[in-house]
């Protein structure tokens, strides 16, 4: 049997009943409105009260002194963490793609459609089981990548090289219509020497630099989709890092991992960068609550950053 539908004020009232303090129902009211219950309640969930009987299970009663301004402060703190994060990795997908671009179109400006020109595993062993039994990874990196510029069709540059060209486009033209998942993936495909060499530049090995990729898609979906970031559970998740002893302290299930591996990179794609100072200024504006109910603990920060020459 499915839920009951509330209205707004149904919902407030709701709210209410279980514990939470509204200052201000009209304000209130819109960011339900505007934001929606069901989003909004996974910004009120770590403040629900646990079971007596079984801390694993959360009851539906708020802790006490829970005001809902807590909730739409810690929202708040949340979009402005997605958009920092948004604009380190629009700056990171643009730096990896000419570096990607630039490592294969030396080989040929057609090099990421060329199997040879590319890790064998990825495009040369047949997937044995599953909806794409039979086909390779580059086949499906392939059909992906079609789908980009036939959505791109209409763009000058490619309306430029279907007139000029036959429609062949060459990869440091290509790069335009990927996004960060098409372009981590082919990162994942190309040789062992190819990936070393563009990870080198960024202080990593070419299987640290995979995973980073990989991590950070993850980061850049959950950030373009408007989820909850602050305390999200990375499901895609790199291997710890030991550049220094702060770096092996730091939990890589949690988001501020993967914002140390921004930061890392973004030193050497924009070293003038003040993104780092935003960054740590948006810290500080993290919900100070009663008893500590959320804390940047669950956002993964385990030391201050004015003591972290890493990020001055």
């Amino acid at each position: 049997m499915s839920k009951t539908w509330l209205s707004f004020e149904q919902q407030l009232v709701s709210l209410k009943n279980k514990g939470m303090q509204v200052d201000n129902d009209s304000l209130a009211t819109s960011y339900l409105e505007r934001v929606g219950y069901y989003r909004l309640s996974g910004y009120w969930y770590p403040f629900r009260q646990f079971n007596k009987n079984n801390t694993n299970q959360r009851l539906g009663l708020f802790v006490d002194d829970t005001h809902f301004q807590h909730i739409v402060d810690l929202y708040i703190f949340d979009k402005k963490l997605r958009l920092l994060a948004i604009d380190a990795l629009e700056r990171i997908e643009m730096a990896v793609r000419v570096d990607i671009a630039h490592a294969l179109g030396k080989k040929d400006p057609q090099a990421h459609e060329q199997a040879d020109k590319l890790d064998g595993n990825f495009a040369k062993k047949i997937i044995k089981n599953g909806k794409n039994k039979g086909k390779t990874e580059h086949q499906l990196w392939l059909a992906k990548h079609s789908q980009l510029l036939y959505r791109a069709r209409k763009e000058p540059f490619i309306l430029h090289h279907n007139k000029n060209y036959q429609g062949i486009v060459p990869i440091w033209v290509a790069i335009e219509v990927w996004d960060f998942g098409c372009m981590s993936r082919l990162y994942a495909g190309m040789t062992f020497s190819d990936k070393t060499l563009i990870a080198k530049k960024y202080g990593a090995n070419a299987k640290q630099f995979e995973q980073w990729l990989r991590s950070l898609n993850f980061i850049r979906n959950v950030s373009a989709h408007h989820s909850r970031l602050w305390n999200a559970n990375i499901l895609e998740q790199s291997a710890p890092i030991s550049f220094d002893s702060k770096w092996s302290k730091i939990v890589n299930h949690k988001p501020f991992f993967y914002f140390c591996i921004m930061q890392h990179m973004l030193k050497v794609i924009c070293p003038g960068s003040s993104w780092n100072q935003r960054f740590k200024s948006l810290l500080n504006e993290f919900p100070a609550v009663p008893d500590d109910t959320v804390k940047l603990k669950d956002f993964g920060l385990i030391t201050s950053l004015e003591d972290w020459r890493f990020w001055q």
